[in-house]
């Protein structure tokens, strides 16, 4: 079985096998599968925009036709050089096609194939990993040392430092989507061009306008108990395509911080004084629905409600198919639940 883990990944990507030309890429990251497959064709064909040279298939239209895929794998260019072909895979299994390939001798062509989250009997996601000229390459969120690295990367490149308290802020607002995380940082360190360093404020007023306040009506409405203003601001997330894990970390960090808060309100600390020094700084928009939410649950409720968004985390990366309808049933119940005791 060839499904490559960890820094066998890296490695594969850095320097693509050659005996293995069937590539797929699969997972809840849509971001991170979208970045590999276009380094991989980066790296197959001299000219990414070259009919010629690269191929772009749709699994859905494959799925009736599989022998498509072999007689464009198997076809030689005109002009000599590389070839690649791209497929988006859809609901619909063309895994026949991969068989098939398998079988053969391919020269001088890559397939790319991305795909969303695959059960591990899936038949595209078997195919491929039972044969031995192919690779699967799962894509998921990225931990906290994966977005160290991409941090550090993106710095890097941009002859840039960070002072730890804006480094902390960053990796709070970071992750879900790798090509979303990626963009951000590029925004940052543009922002940031010619300073040296980033500061705290620097990402304050960059990063976190571009995620976290997107997101605050969706979790505020949720801890404040109007599932109406869940259900409406989350619609409009969707559309604006933003990836559900994301809305669920957003809310694990507003639970995390009212647990806090309220336990500092239960040790006799004024609830002004705990809104007034919270960090990051809270927005005086958003002090009416955390106040309500603050009355609304107990340390002990609020408690159930970090384990509660643990799972639904956990539950969105393992059923992508699934995860905006699991994020929105969790952020409703919560809402609903605080209507209920507010």
């Amino acid at each position: 079985m060839v499904a490559l883990r960890g820094k066998e990944i890296d490695a594969f990507l850095a320097r693509p096998d050659g005996g293995r030309p069937i590539i797929l890429l699969y997972g809840p990251d849509a971001g991170l599968v979208r970045e590999r497959a276009d380094a991989l064709i980066a790296s197959a064909v001299d000219d990414p925009n070259d009919p010629f040279s690269l191929v772009k298939l749709d699994g859905d239209e494959l799925s009736a036709e599989p022998s498509r895929l072999v007689d464009e794998a198997m076809t030689v260019p005109l002009f000599g050089g590389r070839r690649a072909i791209r497929v988006r895979a859809g609901s619909r299994s063309f895994a026949s096609g991969i068989d098939t390939l398998a079988e053969m001798g391919v020269k001088d062509c890559r397939i790319v194939i991305e795909a969303g989250e695959l059960r591990p009997e899936s038949p595209l996601r078997k195919a491929c990993e039972r044969a031995k000229t192919a690779v699967a390459i799962g894509c998921y969120p990225d931990t906290e040392r994966d977005l160290a690295k991409l941090m550090d990367d993106e710095l890097r490149i941009a002859n840039l430092r960070i002072a730890q308290d804006a480094r902390a802020a960053l990796m709070s607002f970071l992750g879900g989507d790798r090509q979303a995380s990626r963009n951000e940082l590029r925004k940052l360190t543009l922002y940031a061009h010619g300073k040296g360093e980033i500061t705290l404020d620097d990402v304050m007023s960059v990063v976190a306008d571009a995620s976290e306040l997107k997101l605050d009506p969706i979790v505020d409405g949720a801890f404040a108990g109007r599932p109406d203003i869940v259900e409406t601001e989350f619609a409009k997330a969707m559309i604006a395509g933003t990836y559900p894990g994301v809305i669920i970390s957003a809310a694990q960090r507003q639970a995390a911080w009212l647990h806090k808060s309220a336990l500092a309100i239960a040790d006799g600390q004024p609830a002004s004084a705990v809104l007034e020094g919270g960090y990051p700084r809270l927005h005086f928009s958003r002090k009416p629905a955390v106040e309500t939410a603050l009355r609304n649950f107990s340390v002990a409720r609020l408690a159930a409600i970090i384990e509660q968004l643990a799972t639904a985390a956990l539950d969105t990366r393992k059923q992508s198919t699934l995860a905006a309808a699991i994020a929105q049933r969790t952020l409703m119940a919560i809402a609903v639940n605080a209507k209920r005791r507010s």
